[in-house]
C-alpha cells in the first residue's frame, strides 16, 4: 500500500489552483519554487524532495483500471474496495488524488488523469502527435539519503522544450498520473552535484505566465512576487514524467 507523507502534494506539484495558508508550512530551508534566472552553473539548491524514496505504485491494465470506481461520488466504494477506513492516512491521500483529478483548470491549461499505461501513452500522443515525441524523467544517483544540498553544474544544462505535458505521479494504490500542460512553459534538464558526489539530472519546469494562478499559491509566498510578475520554476519529483517534442 502507498505511504502518505503529508504535504508532498504541495512540493512543486505545479497545481496552479492550489491555495496556501502561510502559517501551515515553513519551506524557507528547501528549494521548492525558484526563478528561471536561477538556472545557471554554481547555483546551490536544497533538494530533499529529489532524494526521497520513490512512489512504486504500478499501472493496472486499461481493462482493470476502467472497471474500478474513480470519482468523488464513488469514494465510499473506493474505500471498500481497498479495505480502508475513512479516517486513515491512505484514505485521505486517495481523496486528495481524486480531488486533484477533478479540479477545475485555469486559463491556458489542459489537464487529464491517466490510470493505465495505454491511456498515458494515448493521451500524450493525442496532445503532441505521434512523431518525434519522447518521455523524460529525472535521473538520481544518491550516495547519502540525508544529503540535500546540490550545486548546478554546466555540463548537460539545457532547455529541452517549450511544448510539453508534465505528468505528476499521484498517491494512489495503483499508478495514477495527473498530466497537464500550461501555455508559455519551458522544460530544462538541470544537472546537479551534491557535496558527497551524488548526482542528479533533474527536470525543471518554468511557467512564464502565472497571471491566472491562485493569488494564494505557495510559489508567490515563497518568492515574494505576485501573479504574472515573473517566470516561476519548480523541479519535478523523481517519479514524475514529461512528454516533450524533439
Amino acid at each position: 500500500m502507498m505511504e502518505d507523507s503529508g504535504n508532498d502534494e504541495d512540493y512543486g506539484s505545479g497545481d496552479p489552483t492550489m491555495g496556501f495558508e502561510p502559517g501551515n508550512a515553513s519551506p524557507n530551508n528547501r528549494t521548492i519554487y525558484f526563478f528561471e534566472n536561477d538556472i545557471h552553473p554554481g547555483k546551490k539548491m536544497k533538494l530533499d524532495q529529489l532524494t526521497k524514496a520513490i512512489n512504486e505504485a504500478r499501472f493496472l491494465s486499461r481493462q482493470v483500471a476502467d472497471s474500478m470506481p474513480f470519482s468523488k461520488d464513488e469514494f465510499p466504494a473506493i474505500l471498500e474496495q481497498f479495505s480502508l477506513k475513512p479516517e486513515s492516512a491512505e484514505a485521505k491521500a486517495i481523496n486528495r488524488t481524486i480531488t486533484n483529478c477533478e479540479r477545475r483548470t485555469i486559463r491556458g491549461e489542459d489537464m487529464y488523469c491517466a490510470k493505465s499505461m495505454e491511456s498515458f501513452v494515448e493521451l500524450g500522443v493525442s496532445k503532441l502527435g505521434n512523431k518525434n515525441i519522447k518521455v523524460l524523467s529525472s535521473e538520481v544517483e544518491i550516495r547519502d539519503m540525508g544529503n540535500s544540498e546540490f550545486t548546478i553544474v554546466d555540463e548537460g544544462l539545457e532547455m529541452v522544450g517549450e511544448k510539453e505535458i508534465v505528468c505528476h505521479k499521484e498517491k494512489y494504490p495503483y499508478a495514477v498520473f495527473l498530466c497537464h500542460s500550461l501555455d508559455k512553459s519551458a522544460v530544462y534538464k538541470v544537472p546537479l552535484v551534491g557535496e558527497d558526489g551524488s548526482k542528479i539530472k533533474a527536470l525543471a519546469v518554468c511557467h512564464r505566465d502565472t497571471s491566472a494562478w491562485n493569488p494564494m499559491h505557495m510559489a508567490f509566498y515563497i518568492l515574494k512576487v505576485k501573479p504574472g510578475e515573473v517566470p516561476i520554476c519548480h523541479f519535478l519529483m523523481r517519479e514524475d514524467l514529461v512528454w516533450i517534442q524533439n
